[in-house]
């Protein structure tokens, strides 16, 4: 994010898109709503009837894969209307003739048409946030990344942000907000192909020398290759072997069945994780993990703040904390390391990161954490990006982008769009959520979502068991009849893998740029099941989703779950 959680209270206005906030980010919606309350207006833009729209001003139900050309089309009544930040654009930014040129082949009446959406819309957007910056946030996720021109529709965004000037401003900025415990965290360690520690690039003059001199090694001269790269060499047999830390990948990543033949290719596998996973299972060594409970050390969270994780209990059996069990490897692999704890670890990470240099663990056991970058032991830390200047030392680049629809678009053969996405109840892949009754009671089972229209067309009633088919394979799922999914679309998550696995049935396009697979889009056909599942009805019929107040039913699962240790 380059604001803070809290500063969206004080926001003028704020614009979601793509995101579910209330859902997979419930305290940041919080602060969403209290602005609401202190007079902030909200704009949600999203093609799902989310919760968040009972809040809102203003909800532009857009189609999914259609944010390029609605953004061009702000930008373009902005610009024409001259109701951008002159000042900030000629002082800070480069590019704005070329790309205001650009959005003139986006008027509104075109973007409204590709969009599906009235052209007030447009226009509302277009003028409400020019009037609320600088002072006006743009948040947003996996909505808006997880698509073929995933990349493009960021730099959309981030366009209309240097418009407003509200890259530098309290309450202000274009903020992604992170999808996991301590993603970021993982990114600022150099978990990213292209990255040292610190967001350092490997191309970048001094900074391959500057490790290699730290670590007592040569690194490779050339950045790493994606997960999606990677799976298609394990394929190959270019990929002989792989470690997977704390990621279900074989649920998880799209084309699931593809995914699986990769891991299976590979000579050796090694997983270290919390518990036995469907991934875990086809390893040829699992590392029992301790959770973060369990765990000594920091993590990051979505606004950049670094805090201190103490653990409270012991991890069990012969579960052990990750930092221990990646030391005790380094001995193994022939180079011990002088660091024996996450405190030494830390030490090492901060003198070679200068964006994180000033964060010491004295300074973390003393407050509430401190958001990078912290250049030094004196620097309070920084609660938004880019003050007074850029923080690259460039001007902001304005990117013409255009719009490039989905990989797969519905057809006739497969005439509905399946989109997938998080619940509150049952988060990501059901790991962890899986193995507690208490969410069982909310969401007892995958529902696939279904327009009331779309369900009356095809012969569908809520609880009807569905075969829903892509042309990668197909899953077994109930009908949810719901309003928050748009005509001739349908939401999944992939929670549920031992009952219906989702990603048995997505695309495997990915972001030309990042090679973020496109989860948020592909073709799909839906047919009523031969055979009824009588028990998905009847726990339907007493689930709690979408705001229905009704008694809860457990339905138990039938997956073998295998304790932490194991």
């Amino acid at each position: 994010m380059t604001n803070s959680i809290e500063e969206l209270a004080d926001s003028n206005l704020i614009i979601v898109t793509g995101s579910n906030t209330t859902e997979a980010h419930p305290v940041i919606a919080l602060r969403m709503k209290r602005a609401v309350r202190k007079g902030a207006k909200l704009i949600v833009i999203d093609p799902r009837k989310i919760e968040l729209t009972k809040w809102a001003d203003r909800f532009v139900q857009i189609k999914i894969g259609t944010d390029i050309p609605f953004y061009n089309a702000v930008a373009n009544v902005i610009i024409n209307e001259k109701l951008y930040d002159e000042q900030y654009v000629n002082s800070r930014t480069e590019g704005f003739a070329e790309f205001a040129r650009h959005v003139q082949h986006y008027p509104p009446e075109y973007a409204a048409e590709v969009c599906g959406v009235p052209v007030e819309d447009v226009y509302y957007v277009a003028r409400e946030y020019a009037k609320a910056s600088p002072g006006a946030a743009i948040c947003y996720t996996l909505g808006i990344t997880e698509h073929s021109c995933g990349s493009h529709n960021v730099q959309s965004l981030g366009n209309l942000g240097m418009l407003g000037g509200n890259f530098g401003a309290y309450a202000g900025g274009v903020n992604p907000l992170r999808g996991q415990n301590n993603v970021q965290g993982a990114g600022d360690s150099g978990a990213i192909p292209t990255d040292l520690p610190g967001y350092q690039k490997l191309e970048r003059p001094g900074v391959r020398e500057k490790f290699e001199a730290a670590w007592g090694v040569p690194l490779p001269k050339r950045r790493g290759i994606t997960k999606i790269t990677a799976m298609d060499q394990m394929i190959k047999g270019n990929v002989r072997g792989v470690f997977i830390m704390g990621e279900n990948t074989v649920i998880s990543d799209p084309h699931a069945n593809h995914a699986e033949h990769a891991l299976k290719s590979t000579e050796f596998m090694v997983v270290q994780d919390i518990f036995l996973t469907d991934t875990a299972r086809l390893a040829d060594v699992v590392l029992p993990a301790a959770a973060f409970a369990e765990s000594d050390g920091t993590f990051a969270n979505s606004e950049r703040r670094v805090q201190r994780v103490r653990a409270a209990v012991k991890p069990p059996g012969e579960a052990r904390q990750d930092v221990d069990i990646l030391l005790d490897l380094f001995g193994r692999m022939g180079l011990p390391q002088s660091a024996t704890t996450a405190a030494e670890v830390w030490d090492e990470f901060r003198q070679l990161a200068p964006i994180l240099a000033g964060i010491t663990y004295k300074r973390l056991d003393e407050g509430q954490g401190i958001q990078w970058p912290c250049p030094d032991e004196d620097h309070p830390g920084t609660p938004y990006l880019h003050r007074d200047d850029m923080d690259s030392g460039m001007p902001g680049f304005f990117a013409p982008v255009d719009h490039i629809p989905p990989a797969e678009e519905a057809d006739d053969e497969y005439p509905i769009v399946l989109t997938t996405g998080r619940r509150r109840s049952t988060y990501h892949t059901g790991t962890q959520t899986g193995r507690a009754s208490g969410f069982e009671l909310l969401m007892p089972h995958e529902m696939c979502e279904i327009n009331p229209i779309d369900a009356a067309e095809m012969g569908f009633e809520d609880g009807d068991t569905l075969v829903v088919s892509s042309r990668r394979g197909s899953v077994t799922v109930a009908a949810k009849v719901t309003d928050r999914s748009p005509r001739g679309a349908v939401f999944m998550s992939f929670a549920f893998p031992e009952l219906t696995r989702t990603n048995d049935v997505t695309s495997d396009a990915y972001d030309f740029i990042t090679e973020t697979p496109e989860f948020k889009a592909c073709a799909v056909k839906i047919e009523k099941a031969a055979e009824q599942n009588l028990h998905w009805k009847s726990a339907q019929a007493r689930v709690r989703l979408a705001g229905e107040v009704v008694m809860p039913t457990k339905l138990k699962r039938d997956a073998a779950v295998a304790p932490a240790g194991d």
